[in-house]
């Protein structure tokens, strides 16, 4: 649904589900991406624009709001849903829908348009943006590149340089370090590791372009690309996407395989099952098979699942290294919150390693925390993967895990500071006699599934 086609109702739904998540936010219930997909509202981009852009503006609605007396007039207007409706009636593309609250912002419309002024004249500036404060560590977003990754399985990386070319884009080559990749104006440079990732400077908006919409590029951050990288499962294989949605990932992978073999790709939420399957249809996707179900309940003798040998795991989590979050504050509920989702990981984990002929798995997560990292791995491979060994991947990488045991080092960290990346946490275990992954295959092709 295209935002200019979002009716009355829709509209008003938006700002109530924004002012929602908003709330959320604000309590640590989760991370933006995560709450927005799980909101099963229909428009994802425009919730998550609304939502991202109404806290990224936060303090200076805030100004707004408290200059103009909003809240001592109007006393049942709730806060979380004041802000929306103040950033999209003052900030934003204007109120769309109807609703109470509407009626009840718009009631001070000008006086909020005068104090909007003022702040402008005090501050010394004519745009909207120049209110906001300086990026700092609570913005790191506007620091980060915009990474587009090439889909090979539409097109190739000299094409789609080329088509930038001509858009008035200067291309820079290849990059050579990683202080190359803070750009300025048009300019873009091709990653120095990932050989189908080009890098633009930070805020370029795709959305709208030719080649996103035709799905020969996909806006993915470098280090959401890193774990089907170091996968790279083989064309023709049959590849297990434990929690898929929304699909980056899986679309990497069958451009990887170059749509040959099989991928299995689980998610829980129906809603956001069916945005990937559009999505995946847009990159010219067509070696997968989605399945609506937890892939905990799912039995790895299951004969369908016999010749399975890559699985790529990225389970629920904080979303603590998101760049789009709250900076995460010090809170009672913290090591609660991570204990139960280290408890679900490990058994995530742990299951993904009893498929019979898994040569090959890859863990990540998109938290900083250690609970959720390496003293997950460490567990489930001291209890239950004693066939598996850690493997080390991209030796020139140069964040690696947490020193809490020998093997970390092992691990891949990426972090806006140190790597210009949305934080993230990448595990890869491979069995350690691929000769029995072998004979597994082989002996459920014979006589079918162990029993």
């Amino acid at each position: 649904m295209r935002q200019g086609k979002q009716g009355s109702g829709a509209a008003f739904g938006l700002y109530g589900v924004a002012a929602s998540i908003l709330a959320k936010l604000e309590r640590r219930e989760g991370s933006l991406k995560t709450l927005v997909y799980g909101s099963h509202f229909p428009n994802t981009r425009l919730l998550y624009a609304l939502v991202s852009e109404t806290r990224r503006y936060s303090s200076v609605l805030d100004s707004i709001i408290e200059a103009a007396g909003l809240f001592r007039a109007e006393k049942k207007l709730q806060p979380h849903l004041a802000k929306v409706l103040v950033y999209d009636l003052l900030i934003g593309k204007g109120l769309r829908g109807g609703g109470r609250g509407k009626a009840l912002v718009l009631k001070h419309h000008a006086r909020l348009q005068a104090e909007l002024a003022r702040l402008k004249v005090q501050k010394k500036v004519s745009r909207n943006e120049d209110l906001l404060p300086p990026a700092g560590d609570s913005d790191r977003a506007l620091q980060i590149p915009r990474y587009v990754r090439v889909n090979l399985l539409k097109t190739c990386v000299d094409d789609v340089i080329d088509y930038f070319k001509r858009q008035g884009y200067s291309y820079q080559g290849k990059a050579t370090c990683m202080e190359e990749a803070m750009l300025s104006k048009k300019k873009f440079l091709l990653d120095l590791q990932l050989p189908d990732l080009l890098i633009f400077p930070p805020k370029t908006d795709l959305h709208d372009h030719q080649l996103y919409q035709a799905g020969h590029i996909i806006l993915q951050d470098k280090a959401s690309c890193l774990p089907a990288f170091v996968l790279n499962p083989t064309p023709g294989s049959h590849v297990i996407d434990a929690c898929a949605a929304p699909g980056n990932k899986t679309s990497q992978l069958a451009a990887i395989m170059k749509n040959k073999g099989q991928i299995f790709a689980f998610d829980l939420d129906a809603k956001r099952l069916a945005t990937m399957s559009t999505m995946l249809v847009r990159a010219g996707v067509t070696c997968h098979q989605l399945a609506h179900q937890d892939f905990l309940a799912t039995d790895p003798t299951d004969s369908k699942y016999s010749k399975v040998r890559y699985i790529l795991l990225d389970p629920s989590c904080s979303g603590s290294g998101m760049v789009n979050r709250l900076a995460e504050e010090e809170s009672t509920s913290l090591p609660t919150r991570l204990q139960s989702l280290s408890g679900f990981q490990r058994k995530m984990l742990a299951h993904a390693l009893q498929f019979p002929a898994l040569q090959r798995l890859v863990y990540s997560t998109c938290s900083v925390h250690q609970e959720e990292n390496e003293d997950v791995v460490q567990e489930v491979l001291e209890q239950e993967g004693r066939d598996f060994r850690l493997v080390e991947v991209l030796p020139s990488w140069t964040p690696r895990g947490l020193p809490v045991f020998p093997e970390a080092k092992c691990f891949l960290r990426a972090s806006p500071e140190e790597t210009l990346t949305n934080g993230f946490f990448v595990a890869v275990l491979e069995r350690k006699h691929k000769a029995c992954a072998t004979r597994c295959v082989l002996y459920t092709e014979k006589y079918g599934p162990f029993r």
